[in-house]
């Protein structure tokens, strides 16, 4: 990414921290103090969601499946942002792996006040082939892990500290293909493959595990809720063009290709979700 370059060829000049501003305007969404875990926060979509937070003045937990890549990431928004920053290695599909991250995050600060359940994903050079009769149940069960199971397990793990403090924020990454069907056509005539239906399966669940743990935990003080992102700029080496789970955000960076952008946006009305319900 432009900005991982761009930091890595100077040198950030030492941090200088400014006493805090009136709680008025944009100073009223200050997170001093507070500390959030961003899974796949490392790179693309995850990382920009790591930079808004440190941009707030929240110190950053950041996790990859790779400790030197999380502890890259996690340097890079320290010095750009003067906030606090951890890496720590985590395979949200391993449930062990989770209740180890979970325990050194807490043990970092005390606390933590927000999670973003954003690893996952739904292409990449592992994952090229959405059709449903193309895809081995092997990578159904792998895509499946990562981005449901995956969440789940974080819920439970970080969830269970929030309930015990009587305070927490739980952020779901979930998909605008789990809430409406994807036309093929802007896919074909584009010349790119579509995700896997099966990450739209997994987000879909996302989203159910959303709507009833806000349920479960809201009363205990602990809120739930889920962002269904649409399609955007991402590597063009990605397999599909860069629209995945795992896309690079931000002006200027290279994406899928035009006709396919406005092909997507007309197909599909980003952000709206319609309930139907019976008169019967």
């Amino acid at each position: 990414m432009e900005r991982l370059r761009r930091t890595a060829l100077h040198i950030v000049a030492p941090c200088v921290h400014q006493p805090a501003a009136a709680a008025t305007g944009i100073a009223a969404f200050r997170l001093d103090g507070k500390v959030a875990v961003i899974t796949g926060g490392a790179r693309h979509f995850g990382l920009e969601i790591a930079h808004a937070l440190g941009s707030a003045g929240c110190s950053l937990i950041i996790t990859s499946r790779t400790a030197a890549s999380a502890h890259e990431s996690a340097l890079i928004l320290k010095e750009e942002h003067c906030v606090d920053t951890l890496g720590l290695a985590l395979d949200v599909s391993d449930f062990g792996s989770v209740e180890a991250a979970a325990a050194a995050a807490i043990a970092w600060k005390g606390h933590v006040d927000v999670l973003v359940n954003n690893a996952g994903g739904g292409s990449g050079p592992e994952a090229p082939i959405g059709g449903i009769f193309e895809r081995s149940n092997e990578a159904v069960e792998g895509l499946l892990r990562a981005n449901l199971l995956g969440t789940y397990f974080c819920c439970k793990a970080f969830g269970k500290h929030m309930v015990a403090r009587g305070t927490g924020k739980i952020i779901n990454i979930g998909s605008i293909a789990a809430i409406m069907g994807r036309n093929d056509t802007m896919y074909d005539k584009n010349g790119m493959e579509r995700q896997p239906i099966d990450y739209a399966m997994a987000k879909a669940g996302v989203n159910g595990l959303t709507l009833d743990l806000a349920g479960h935990l809201g009363p205990k003080g602990v809120r739930v809720n889920a962002i269904a992102p649409g399609g955007f700029a991402g590597p063009c080496a990605s397999p599909n063009g860069g629209i995945s789970g795992e896309q690079q955000a931000g002006p200027g960076r290279a994406g899928p290709p035009a006709p396919f952008i406005k092909d997507f946006s007309a197909g599909v009305p980003l952000g709206v979700s319609l309930s139907l319900h019976s008169s019967r």
